[in-house]
């Protein structure tokens, strides 16, 4: 750990807390905007963690979480830096939306070009921050109108990523797939061991999850030896090794029968969609047995759409025990 830390020209020496913008592309009527960050550097050694949120601007528990763990008092004695960056997308973010300007997913526009599209622009400036960092916490929810139970997506053949994710303590651990052009991907390309952290839906503040949000990436803090501070026993998790999406064969009204976090046999019921008169037209069941780790909120829907989305576990009764240490009522 360097005595001083340069970050897009700022400069933080041990023992120092500082808040500075990222200069992004202006807007059309050349109104500067620019990406809020926060460096707290310890006077210990130790490693330098990046926490970002709202890579989609409409994912808003993060934003959240992050601002309670920069005013908790946890971070006294730290040990090594924490970077926080409460809203990437500060495009979406002011206007309520998931994506970008130009209706670009900032998630698969990474690792970036400084002379790329505004999304590759503003994905170049993420990971110039970011290669600055020794591990990475990605704070999402589900995407506008669906919700998910709170759960880590990690590639666990990595045992020191695997461990990390552990240490987080959410409920459920996904062994997930790294996705084109994601910062995830990017992380990993980099060599940068990162967790991507699933709860909640858009455009909401929910506190069960800000709550875990916090919990667990001071968790990940004290595993990483950068807090002191006494640990709370956490609740068990389980790791799905796959998932699966369950889509609707007609259009109608969905009128949900299992709950988001139930556990499901093969051949259950998990809605039914009637016509506009109230008549069954489908039951949409799952084939395998598994957990419901996120659903569609709105009532209607068209054919071929995502409706939940399912874990398989080993033995998918185990995780029940597991889920009821958790608030699922969001």
């Amino acid at each position: 750990m360097s005595d001083i830390l340069e970050i897009a020209g700022h400069k933080v020496h041990r023992g120092e807390r500082i808040r500075f913008e990222i200069p992004l592309p202006s807007l059309a009527n050349n109104s500067e905007v620019g990406m809020p960050v926060e460096i707290i550097r310890g006077i210990k050694d130790g490693p330098t963690l990046l926490i970002t949120a709202a890579i989609h601007g409409d994912e808003l528990n993060g934003v959240e979480a992050i601002h309670r763990i920069l005013k908790s008092k946890q971070l006294r004695d730290l040990a090594g830096t924490l970077i926080c960056v409460p809203i990437v997308n500060v495009y979406g973010f002011n206007s309520k939306s998931r994506y970008l300007p130009d209706r670009r997913d900032l998630n698969r526009c990474f690792p970036g070009k400084n002379d790329g599209s505004l999304g590759s622009r503003v994905a170049f400036e993420v990971m110039k921050l970011a290669r600055h960092s020794t591990q990475v916490i990605d704070l999402h929810t589900g995407s506008i109108h669906r919700s998910n139970i709170p759960q880590i997506r990690a590639s666990l053949k990595d045992p020191k990523i695997k461990n990390l994710a552990k240490s987080f303590g959410a409920p459920v651990i996904i062994n997930s797939n790294l996705r084109d052009g994601s910062f995830r991907e990017s992380l990993t390309d980099c060599k940068i061991p990162v967790l991507l952290f699933e709860g909640g839906q858009a455009l909401r503040f929910e506190e069960p999850i800000i709550k875990g949000i916090v919990k667990g990436v001071f968790e990940v803090m004290h595993a990483l030896n950068m807090i002191k501070a006494k640990r709370v026993k956490k609740s068990s998790c389980v790791v799905a090794q796959k998932t699966y999406w369950v889509r609707t064969s007609e259009s109608g009204v969905l009128k949900v029968k299992k709950p988001l976090g139930a556990v499901v046999k093969k051949g259950d019921t998990l809605a039914v969609i009637t016509d506009p008169f109230g008549k069954t037209i489908e039951q949409v069941i799952t084939f395998y047995d598994g957990v419901i780790l996120g659903c569609v909120n709105l009532p209607t829907i068209l054919a071929g759409e995502a409706a939940f989305h399912i874990g398989l576990f080993e033995d998918a009764d185990d995780v029940e025990e597991y889920l009821e240490s958790y608030d699922l009522q969001f």
